[in-house]
């Protein structure tokens, strides 16, 4: 298969479109990010990029807090007008619908329609160029009831997350598989392997 190599460039793809709350339940402001990740799991470290002249740089880089908060099919709308619009200007959250709702342990509030929403800590910031990266502790999630079976296991596969991919959102498709599947032995294939061994079929 033929290829071609291109210029250096942020093409990783998908991401998730997420939207950051930021500031205080009196002071609150939304934004959207699609660079963020995990970084580390013990502890559980998370990060956003986020460009210096933006108007929640300062409430992060000030407060040290932040919260991540998942999005769904349903809240794409939402998500683009919080990434285009600024919290400067206009007061996002009410003209979007939004509602903020008191965090577990941070200041910042998460937003009461997301599926799911990461209260976190910074407790790095790295300069990288255009943006800084705000490198940060995951301290307590939030999660929707609808998501939680009765074994307190978080279900999103019902909740419509979406990604981000080059500038377009896209709604996550079918379920693929889960991890470690191509590697787990299957109990059908170890009945029929036995029988076979004894002569069976």
């Amino acid at each position: 298969m033929s290829r071609k190599t291109l210029a250096p460039g942020t093409l990783l793809s998908p991401l998730p479109a997420v939207m950051i709350s930021c500031g205080t339940m009196e002071n609150a402001n939304v934004f959207t990010v699609a660079w963020t990740g995990i970084i580390n799991t013990k502890p559980p470290m998370t990060y956003i990029s986020v460009r210096p002249s933006r108007y929640s740089y300062g409430i992060i880089k000030e407060s040290g807090e932040f919260v991540i908060n998942l999005t769904t099919s349903g809240l794409v709308r939402e998500t683009d007008f919080c990434g285009v619009k600024s919290g400067r200007d206009i007061d996002k959250a009410e003209k979007c619908g939004l509602h903020f709702e008191p965090a577990g342990v941070v200041s910042a509030p998460i937003i009461a329609e997301s599926p799911l929403s990461l209260e976190c800590r910074v407790t790095e910031v790295k300069p990288l160029g255009s943006h800084d990266m705000f490198i940060a502790e995951i301290a307590a999630v939030s999660a929707d009831e609808r998501y939680i079976d009765s074994k307190g296991k978080i279900n999103l596969q019902q909740a419509g997350l979406m990604t981000y991919s080059h500038g377009e959102y896209f709604a996550i498709g079918r379920k693929l598989g889960e991890f470690g599947y191509s590697v787990a032995k299957k109990a059908k294939n170890k009945s029929y392997n036995h029988l076979r061994n004894r002569g069976g079929r």
